[in-house]
């Protein structure tokens, strides 16, 4: 994987500690940055709708 230009938010640091996102082949791919072998995929409107969950706090209660 390569060809995928991985994408991890700012508030992760320098640490190995957090989730990347990239695209693939019309996908969203991602991975943990400790574990990079690990990948899955999901489209790109069930991301959008995973990211909006997000910011309207919809899983504030799993940290």
């Amino acid at each position: 994987m390569s060809e995928v230009k991985w994408k991890k938010s700012s508030f992760s640091g320098d640490r190995d500690e957090c989730v990347e996102a990239g695209a693939l082949n019309g996908k969203v791919v991602l991975r943990e940055s400790d574990d990079p072998e690990v990948i899955v995929s999901t489209t790109p409107a069930k991301w959008r709708a995973f990211v909006l969950g997000v910011k309207a706090g919809e899983f504030d209660h799993l940290i």
